[in-house]
């Protein structure tokens, strides 16, 4: 299977072209290639495939196999490759993605593209749609913003209700939900350094209020124009960044009045510049795209 690694912010995929080879198992070779230590090492698989409703289409494959919808960072390395290897010359041009069709804006340098913005269309705020189990979170603190009682007990345990009953009582985390056709909770904290997140992420992440899982970002606010964020990402764990998080960190800021609709997110891995626009509603987000090598995996 040839292959590019590429990356977005630290935000890192292995990229294999869908025009020319089929990957016959792509959640398993995920799995594979994402491996630190065994594989090629990534936060999991891209495909680049043809689409019949957009210059190409993109699907997304997590360190653990599992699918997942959307990815921001990657959306953009998929459209710097189409642009570079000669799928598409358009430019603007259009990605086909589990969210929709997202046209993306490139700029170039010596025929390359090197950063993108793209529309990330609507959020979601329907918690139903996120989905968020409403009868399954504590009481509302705000808009789409609810007490979540967090412990180990409640991860993956139906029986379990927000830790009644148990002798470990949960932390009690305002989480603020929206979707980029992802699910996202956003959490605010003044010492975002200060976070566990190896041992909150995955508690939140399969807590029984969220039937698809979900994507967790711890963020401290630096102004109203600029935040630091980390992220656990459903699927792959701690990443360096994660573009749907902080598009979705760009709207929880509005609805907490935390911050405006322009936004610089401060993420480990680099920086993004995100805009919640008045005018359409519509998420535009702003960053680079890397290519950092290729090569052929065995199988």
């Amino acid at each position: 299977m040839r292959f590019t690694k590429m990356h977005g912010i630290g935000n890192d995929y292995v990229y294999v072209n869908g025009f020319d080879q089929q990957v016959p198992d792509p959640a398993s070779v995920a799995a594979k290639v994402a491996d630190r230590h065994f594989g090629i090492g990534a936060d999991g698989l891209i495909m680049v495939l043809p689409s019949d409703k957009a210059d190409v289409r993109m699907r997304m494959f997590n360190a653990d196999g599992s699918e997942s919808e959307m990815c921001g960072n990657g959306v953009r390395c998929v459209a710097k490759y189409a642009y570079d290897h000669g799928l598409t010359k358009n430019n603007p041009l259009t990605v086909e993605t589990g969210r929709g069709v997202l046209p993306i804006t490139l700029q170039t340098a010596n025929g390359k593209a090197t950063a993108a913005t793209v529309n990330m269309g609507e959020p979601i705020l329907d918690l139903a749609q996120i989905p968020v189990l409403v009868d399954r979170v504590g009481k509302q603190r705000g808009p789409n913003t609810h007490q979540v009682g967090v412990s180990q007990n409640n991860a993956g345990d139906p029986a379990m209700h927000r830790g009644r009953g148990r002798a470990q009582r949960p932390w009690l985390m305002d989480m603020t939900f929206v979707s980029m056709g992802n699910p996202h909770a956003v959490i605010y904290t003044d010492d975002v350094k200060g976070i566990d997140v190896e041992r909150f992420g995955p508690w939140i992440e399969h807590d029984v209020a969220f039937p698809r899982r979900m994507n967790v970002h711890w963020v401290q606010v630096v102004s109203r124009s600029e935040v630091i964020m980390r992220t656990w990402e459903r699927g792959s764990g701690v990443t360096l960044a994660c573009g749907t998080g902080a598009c979705a960190v760009c709207v929880a800021g509005v609805l907490t009045g935390n911050t405006d609709r322009t936004l610089l997110a401060h993420l480990p891995g680099g920086d993004l510049q995100l805009e919640w626009r008045e005018s359409d509603k519509h998420v535009y987000m702003t960053g680079p795209a890397t290519e950092v090598f290729t090569g052929e995996w065995p199988g």
